[in-house]
């Protein structure tokens, strides 16, 4: 028999209902009565479900040992599907939000707020030599690069990997065009108050750009002869969104899509020639100069693993 709750029952005892339909029924009713926790609470049930029919699909496409086998097997494993069902639902940033969103603007009330997960409250991991640590986070990369090769290379690499891993360009050839771009550290382009911009790769702030800027005196090559000219570049809050900006530049834009497809293959001498075909920098040496500085990170890196 169903057991209905009202709206004001502790969420725990709620979310047990996770499995019971007309308990999900009646929580759908309550959502429609203007109320965005209730779109919430609904939210969560429907995320439940879906979490655990796609427990229960992998469950079905393993093959069986034979050992628990039977009717009494099937109800532990059912049971045991329930509880992580409702223990994965309503996560911070999961499906449950996006179904209560999607729910509050049909019905036309206020959307629900949700609170955003901390680094300091994520749950930890055990290593493989049984220490506790902190799930794999990039942390947001604030603080000043430091000059030189080496250090330069392991302030960064973290946050570089991160990028790498959702963009497909290689940390190597990041953080070498980071390490080029600026000198290792020793000539970042900075805000008027001499404060860092963030900026490691020199990408200009063009007529598309609404974000910070950094106008500062730059060289450029003018069919072969440098000039030193006032320019006018991206500024960033963080690290992480220069590294971030750059690759969407690599990825979304048509002009670099022969460097993308060589950054796969993992040559550091094709990447750099394709950037300057595409004119990424207007110095006649680039590519030499690039493929070198994405060498000499990789070094780094190897002698820091």
């Amino acid at each position: 028999m169903a057991l209905t709750l009202p709206s004001s029952a502790p969420s725990s005892a709620r979310q047990a209902l996770a499995v019971d339909t007309r308990s999900l029924n009646n929580l759908k009713l309550e959502a429609g009565q203007n109320s965005p926790d209730a779109a919430k609470e609904a939210a969560k049930q429907f995320e439940s479900l879906f979490m655990r029919e796609l427990i229960k699909s992998m469950r079905e496409a393993t093959m069986k040992s034979g050992l628990l086998d039977g009717a009494q097997g099937d109800l532990g494993s059912d049971m045991l599907d329930q509880q992580l069902s409702v223990q994965m639902s309503g996560q911070p940033g999961g499906l449950s939000e996006a179904i209560a969103r999607q729910l509050s603007r049909q019905m036309g009330v206020a959307e629900p707020t949700f609170s955003v997960p901390s680094t300091l409250s994520l749950p930890q991991v055990t290593g493989r030599a049984g220490v506790a640590t902190k799930a794999a986070v990039s942390p947001i990369n604030t603080t000043p690069a430091p000059k030189g090769r080496d250090d330069f290379v392991q302030h960064l690499s973290s946050t570089a990997e991160a990028v790498a891993k959702e963009s497909g360009i290689p940390a190597s050839f990041m953080l070498g065009q980071a390490g080029h771009e600026t000198g290792w550290g020793r000539s970042e382009i900075r805000n008027k108050d001499g404060s860092t911009s963030f900026n490691l790769f020199g990408i200009k702030a063009g007529k598309g750009w609404t974000g910070k800027v950094a106008e500062v005196t730059t060289t450029e090559y003018v069919n072969g002869v440098p000039r030193k000219v006032v320019a006018k570049f991206r500024a960033y809050d963080s690290y992480e969104d220069s590294f971030r900006d750059y690759a969407r530049l690599i990825t979304d834009n048509p002009r670099y899509e022969k460097a993308q497809a060589t950054a796969r293959t993992g040559s550091a001498v094709a990447y750099a020639a394709e950037l300057q075909k595409a004119g990424y920098a207007t110095d006649p040496e680039y590519a030499r100069k690039l493929s070198g500085a994405i060498q000499s990170a990789l070094r780094a890196q190897k002698a820091q693993a």
